[in-house]
């Protein structure tokens, strides 16, 4: 079923639409959560939390790319089970997911903000970071958003692109530098 006929049927309050979402992202959602979270069960759980999510904010909402919705609901919800589980832990997680291997590449290129001051110059720095991103090729920017935002492996990410795993390590790389430079020559300390 086509995005249009599932966004018809949250607009008409059809309860079919979960099940069409179901049936269309299921993969690709749990593919998220467990890139984030490592745990079938809880990535399972947040699936399921984001057709729950869908469904209550369909309408108002009325996205012009499905797919990408649901990705971002599936992807905080994952980022905020993950956090409840590692604050219970203290000691975090032996088995490192996806989502903080990622976070630690980017860490040599993105200030972390400890302080206020620092705190209150994200939205300034989540704009730079953006037109960062558009300034590169599609292929750089596609292969960056792949690996720190879905928090997809380098394997899976060449795999779905038809590179080679070492390619897009040198593009993740080169991409990491980029941001970096750029980062730094738009005042940010790095």
């Amino acid at each position: 079923m086509e995005d249009k006929d599932i966004l018809a049927l949250f607009l008409s309050r059809d309860e079919n639409a979960v099940r069409q979402t179901e049936l269309k992202y299921s993969g690709y959602l749990l593919t998220i959560a467990m890139n984030i979270l490592g745990n079938r069960e809880d990535s399972g759980e947040c699936v399921n939390d984001t057709y729950f999510k869908a469904w209550n904010s369909i309408p108002p909402n009325i996205p012009a790319r499905l797919r990408y919705y649901l990705g971002k609901i599936t992807r905080e919800l994952s980022i905020d089970r993950l956090r409840k589980k590692l604050s219970v832990k203290r000691g975090g997680n032996k088995n490192r997911t996806e989502y903080e291997l990622s976070l630690d590449e980017l860490e040599e290129c993105v200030p972390q903000n400890g302080t206020p001051e620092e705190a209150a110059e994200i939205s300034l720095l989540a704009e730079t970071i953006n037109l960062w991103l558009w300034s590169c090729g599609t292929e750089m920017r596609d292969v960056f958003m792949l690996r720190y935002y879905f928090c997809d492996s380098v394997k899976s990410i060449a795999a779905s692109s038809g590179m080679s795993e070492s390619k897009v390590k040198s593009m993740l790389f080169r991409a990491r530098e980029g941001l970096r430079k750029h980062l730094e020559k738009e005042g940010f300390s790095v």
